[in-house]
């Protein structure tokens, strides 16, 4: 349910929205801070719901002490008005068996606010990948019945790869085959919810392995980057400016106390 920070928040038209899953090094929800970072995006409310594990921080774009003691919560909502585009960072992990209550309340949500397109940030096991996935681009997307016919041209433009069909029963019968997408958290129920409901989304992940997975974020963002044009490329660079937000200061913890040596 969504809960609006302060006043009443309505997306404009033809408004995109982004959010990340919860999966492997974390790679779409940080590339969701270098988005509302760069962008500066405030924040416009609240995503509530009782399927995320709770928690509660100080502000992790703060610029300043003052904006520092600002608090945030599990799953905030961050808009643009210029860019016409919205954005859900997802903090913490969803609790046990509540997956399915949770796609089911974000692809509600989704409908109700009508964006022209949702786009998810994800990442899969790199050391799961099937043969046919070891060779070329490390990077892989999804998208809706109702997108694709929308997007096809742009894909093929851009040579990007399709998440392929995997066999269920490998050497044995080739012919059945299931989308998987190990580590990738809620990422293939979210994408299959919104096929039936004919939502346009489309799902963009990275292989990754857990470790310091900023390169991996940088990576997809750029990748990304290359078809929503979040950010202007500079001359002759293939890659954005992107801002890192005050808190990646801390990713890695505070270090060790000097009172150790």
């Amino acid at each position: 349910m969504f809960v609006p920070a302060a006043g009443e928040w309505r997306p404009p038209a033809e408004c995109s929205l982004l959010l990340p899953a919860v999966s492997v090094g974390n790679v779409g929800q940080l590339a969701v801070d270098l988005i509302i970072s760069t962008l500066d995006m405030p924040k416009v409310g609240y995503f509530y719901t009782d399927c995320l594990v709770p928690m509660v921080g100080n502000n992790p774009y703060a610029t300043s002490e003052e904006h520092a003691k600002e608090l945030c919560i599990n799953a905030e909502i961050y808009a643009s008005s210029d860019k016409k585009l919205a954005v859900l960072q997802i903090r913490s992990p969803l609790i046990k068996k509540k997956s399915r209550a949770f796609c089911e309340a974000l692809t509600s949500w989704i409908k109700k606010c009508a964006f022209t397109r949702v786009v998810l940030l994800s990442s899969s096991h790199a050391y799961q990948r099937d043969d046919t996935q070891l060779f070329g681009t490390p990077f892989r997307y999804l998208v809706t019945p109702t997108l694709q016919t929308m997007v096809a041209d742009t894909m093929k433009e851009l040579e990007w790869k399709e998440m392929e069909k995997l066999s269920l029963y490998p050497g044995i019968n080739d012919e059945e085959k299931k989308t998987s997408i190990p580590g990738g958290g809620f990422t293939k129920r979210l994408f299959e919810d919104c096929c039936s409901m004919g939502i346009h989304m489309a799902a963009v992940l990275k292989f990754c392995s857990e470790g310091d997975n900023i390169p991996d974020a940088f990576a997809l963002l750029d990748h990304v980057n290359r078809w929503l044009h979040l950010l202007d490329l500079p001359d002759d660079v293939g890659t954005a400016h992107w801002k890192i937000p005050s808190s990646w200061r801390l990713l890695f913890g505070s270090g060790l106390p000097s009172a150790l040596f």
